[in-house]
C-alpha cells in the first residue's frame, strides 16, 4: 500500500497523497480501505486540525477508479468484486462527507470519477488552470457515482443532467460555477499546503485565492436548461434534434457515444434526487445501479473498449438514447433489499 497512497501527519494536518503518478493516480481498492482508516483514526485526533488531500505527478489528482481488474472479473461472472469495491468506496466517501474537521483538496489535473468522490467531498475544493473535473462514466457504461450525482442535482438549473450525461470536462471557472470546487488558487500550492500544516486552519486557502475565471458553462446555461429539461433521456434526445447552439451539438456528440442505458438512469437518479439532496441518497441510488453493473449493464463492454482494446468501439446494449424503455431503468434502479447500502452503523 506505501507505493499507492502515503499517509502521515505533518504539524496540524492529516496528510493523504494519492501516489501513483503513472497510472493518473487511479483509485484502488486498497487506496479507499486506507483513506478510510487515516478519516476514523484523525477524527477524534485533538493533534489533527485539518486533513489535506492531493495528488502526487503533474497529471492529475485522481483520473478515477482501477477498473482493470473489474473488467476480468466481469469476465469470470465475479459480481461481488465489483459491488465489495464500491461499498467500501461508497462508505468511504460518505466519511469524507460528513468529516467534522476541515478537509482540503487540491484538485489539480484530472479529477474524475473515483477522483470526484474523494476530491468533491472535502470541505475546501482547490482548483487552478490545470484543473480539469468530469463525471464520464457513461462513456464506460456506469453512472456518475462516488456520490458525485449529489452534486449533478445540485448543479444550477439543468446542468448536472448536461454534466452527467455528456461527461464534459469543466476548467477551474466551470468546476466552481457548477459547484464541484470552491477555491482558485493560482499560486504556489507547495507552499500554501506548507501552510496548511503548520497551522492546521483553513482559512489561508482563501487568503491564497483570486477571483475565478471565466466559466463557459455559465454562457450555455440558458441553452442547457432549455434543452435539459425533459422527464428522460428520450425526451432530451428528441429535443436536441434540429438544436444548433454550442451545448446542443456538444451534447449530441457526447450521446452518440455515451452508454444509453448508463445516461438514461443517469438522468433518473438526478431527478429522484430531487431539491433537496442528500449524500446517503445519492450513493444509494448510485449502487443499486453499481451493483448490478457488471451483471445488466454496459460496463464490461465499456471497460473493454475504452481501457483494454482501445478501439473506442463499445457494442452497447441500446442502439441510442430512444430506445432505453423505461422498464429497463426501472430494474436497473429498483432497491436492493438486504444487499443494499447500509448507514445505521456508520458514524
Amino acid at each position: 500500500m506505501s507505493d499507492e497512497i502515503h499517509v502521515r501527519v505533518e504539524g496540524r494536518a492529516g496528510r493523504i497523497t494519492l501516489d501513483r503518478p503513472k497510472a493518473l493516480n487511479a483509485l484502488t481498492h486498497a487506496m479507499c480501505l486506507a483513506i478510510e482508516q487515516a478519516l476514523d483514526a484523525w477524527r477524534d485526533d485533538d493533534a489533527v486540525a485539518a486533513v489535506v488531500i492531493d495528488g502526487a505527478g503533474d497529471r492529475a489528482f485522481c483520473a478515477g477508479g482501477d477498473i482493470t481488474a473489474m473488467h476480468a472479473a466481469g469476465l469470470r461472472g465475479e459480481w461481488r468484486y465489483g459491488q465489495d469495491f464500491w461499498r467500501d468506496e461508497y462508505r468511504m466517501n460518505r466519511k469524507l462527507f460528513h468529516f467534522p474537521k476541515p478537509v482540503v483538496a487540491f484538485l489539480h489535473g484530472f479529477t474524475m470519477g473515483g477522483g470526484v468522490g474523494v476530491g468533491c467531498h472535502a470541505s475546501h475544493r482547490v482548483v487552478n488552470d490545470t484543473s480539469r473535473i468530469a463525471m464520464p462514466e457513461c462513456g464506460i457504461g456506469l453512472v456518475p457515482d462516488v456520490g458525485g450525482s449529489l452534486w449533478l442535482a445540485r448543479a444550477p438549473g439543468r446542468l448536472g443532467e448536461f454534466l452527467g450525461v455528456t461527461g464534459y470536462r469543466m476548467g477551474p471557472g466551470d468546476a466552481i460555477h457548477a459547484g464541484f470546487a470552491d477555491f482558485n488558487a493560482p499560486g504556489d500550492w507547495e507552499a500554501l499546503k506548507a501552510r496548511l500544516c503548520e497551522t492546521g486552519d483553513p482559512s489561508v486557502v482563501d487568503a491564497a485565492s483570486a477571483a475565478p475565471p471565466e466559466a463557459p458553462l455559465a454562457a450555455w446555461q440558458a441553452e442547457i436548461d432549455r434543452l435539459f429539461a425533459g422527464e428522460t433521456l428520450g425526451d432530451i434526445a428528441r429535443g436536441l434534434a434540429g438544436e444548433e447552439g454550442p451545448a446542443a451539438t456538444h451534447a449530441r456528440e457526447a450521446m452518440a457515444r455515451n452508454a444509453p442505458l448508463s445516461m438514461a438512469c443517469a438522468v433518473e437518479i438526478i431527478h429522484r434526487l430531487g431539491d433537496d439532496p442528500t449524500i446517503e441518497r445519492a450513493l444509494a441510488q448510485e449502487f443499486r445501479f453499481t451493483y448490478r453493473a457488471l451483471e445488466h449493464g454496459d460496463f464490461v463492454e465499456g471497460i473493454r473498449a475504452q481501457v483494454i482494446d482501445k478501439d473506442r468501439d463499445p457494442k452497447w446494449r441500446h442502439d441510442g438514447p430512444e430506445a432505453v424503455a423505461r422498464a429497463e431503468v426501472v430494474r436497473m434502479l429498483m432497491p436492493l433489499g438486504a444487499d443494499g447500502l447500509n448507514w445505521e452503523d456508520e458514524a
